[in-house]
């Protein structure tokens, strides 16, 4: 087995070498590179290079290699091979064009998950942490309420880990706001002040000078604060971006750090809080509306119909990417209700692809497949701890059948978790690892969930694959 430094020489020969990349960063799973000459890349052999265990073609060079070993491969490309941590822009504004303009060619749904991918993805591991933090806050919380347990230590402790949790949920628009800057190439300085005035108390003050607050339900005023959420942050940055270019091409090299800055802030200002704002929390609103009548349904029936369909056709989103573009949805959710409960039905996708590797290696075993076996024992780890994508390039998509049967096993899953409103504080991985993310009168829900993923992918995986199916792949 290769070294991870071995590996990292390995794929930076196959793409080209390090004349051919522009940067490396990496997700949970994912070293992800952006590459000037796709032609250069010897996609087939990274392929079926030992590590390797899938790679996408976007705008960026995704080799999949599973958690942990993502981000050692990317410090090894930005420390050691001298290829530049990437930053998702560049200076080069022509540069950012032409990215923007490769992506354009996709289509303009996909460039737009991936613009949301680009901004997103640097933030997944506080997005986990502070859930997480925010979990257990509110699960010592309920204990003390239900005098289970009491004193000034877990009140400390309490506190500390809701303070933690805070810090990065209680001010996500101004992460976005940076981050969005980053990717559309503002200063990202800039893009953070946008995020935070979306939070500002004096957008109240603001509203009602203007006859916009409703008084009696605040949430229902046509501005307010937070109104437009993140999906408000980013078209505010985006526009900063444009402005800020078109400022600085008039202003004199010697007023530049003082006038862009100060007009660029202003326009935007204006037009975040009169017209973005109101107008994408208009959006939000009839989002959130539409979502209640089918994931929030008070019908029993719909929710079970519900809950079965989005389980069972999230694994091809995530297979496509799209599943970057739901992380609006849940910061919506989360802004206007409290929790998200969307997350934990898309979270049993996961799981019933736990249940139908368990199924595969079974009848690898049965027929002597070694190297089978030998890949489910390295990714079923992981999946059960929530990152699928080592079950997916590894095990169910190459066997072709058991990545549609893994989704309709979960479609089980989902319906229960959807039938007793499971509701997380948070989002991040799927697996058991999501339990502290839940509310905390739900965990055990969540976790009845997975349990009947696991044995849903199991059963029709079974059913459906033969032990010859996986005898020679």
């Amino acid at each position: 087995m290769a070294t991870n430094k071995e590996l990292a020489s390995k794929i930076l020969e196959l793409v080209g070498g390090k004349s051919n990349v522009k940067a490396a960063t990496n997700c949970m799973t994912r070293l992800r590179l952006r590459i000037k000459d796709t032609s250069k890349v010897k996609v087939d052999e990274l392929k079926s290079t030992e590590g390797v265990m899938g790679v996408v073609e976007s705008d960026t060079l995704q080799v999949v290699v599973g958690p942990g070993k993502a981000k050692k491969l990317a410090d090894i490309f930005n420390d050691e091979l001298g290829v530049p941590k990437d930053s998702v822009v560049t200076e080069d504004w022509q540069e950012n064009k032409a990215s923007v303009k490769a992506g354009q060619k996709k289509g303009a749904l996909k460039a737009g998950l991936e613009t949301i991918a680009g901004i997103f993805i640097p933030l997944i591991p506080a997005i986990i942490a502070a859930g997480i933090f925010n979990g257990f806050a509110s699960l010592i919380g309920t204990m003390q309420g239900q005098e289970v347990i009491s004193g000034d230590t877990w009140e400390f402790i309490r506190l500390m880990f809701s303070l933690i949790g805070s810090g990065f949920l209680g001010y996500f628009a101004i992460y976005t706001g940076v981050n969005a800057a980053k990717r559309f190439g503002a200063t990202e300085a800039l893009g953070g002040m946008i995020g935070a005035m979306t939070i500002g108390s004096q957008i109240v003050n603001i509203s009602q000078m203007f006859g916009l607050y409703d008084a009696d339900v605040p949430l229902n005023s046509i501005l307010t604060t937070g109104k437009g959420g993140i999906i408000g942050v980013i078209i505010g940055v985006y526009l900063l971006a444009k402005v800020e270019k078109a400022v600085r091409k008039v202003v004199p090299d010697v007023l530049d750090l003082i006038v862009t800055p100060l007009v660029t802030l202003l326009v935007v200002g204006l037009a975040l809080v009169l017209v973005i704002m109101p107008v994408s929390g208009f959006a939000s609103d009839i989002l959130v509306d539409g979502l209640s009548v089918i994931i929030n349904s008070d019908n029993t029936i719909v929710s079970i119909i519900s809950g079965y369909v989005l389980a069972a056709l999230f694994l091809p989103m995530v297979l496509l990417g799209l599943h970057h573009g739901l992380i609006p949805i849940y910061a919506i959710q989360l802004e206007a209700m409290g929790g998200v409960s969307l997350f934990p039905v898309l979270a049993m996708a996961g799981a019933g692809q736990v249940g139908a590797a368990i199924a595969i290696y079974l009848k690898a075993k049965k027929v002597n497949n070694k190297r089978m076996q030998s890949v489910i024992t390295g990714a079923l780890p992981a999946g059960i701890l929530g990152i699928g994508e080592p079950l997916i390039y590894g095990v169910t998509l190459p066997l072709g059948k058991p990545f549609i049967t893994a989704g309709l096993g979960a479609g089980f899953g989902g319906a229960y978790v959807m039938a007793t409103n499971v509701m997380a504080s948070a989002w991040g991985p799927s697996g058991l690892v999501a339990l502290p993310l839940m509310h905390a009168d739900k965990i055990i829900h969540f976790f009845f969930g997975i349990v009947i993923s696991y044995i849903g992918g199991f059963i029709i995986t079974n059913i459906f694959i033969n032990s010859k199916d996986v005898e020679n792949v």
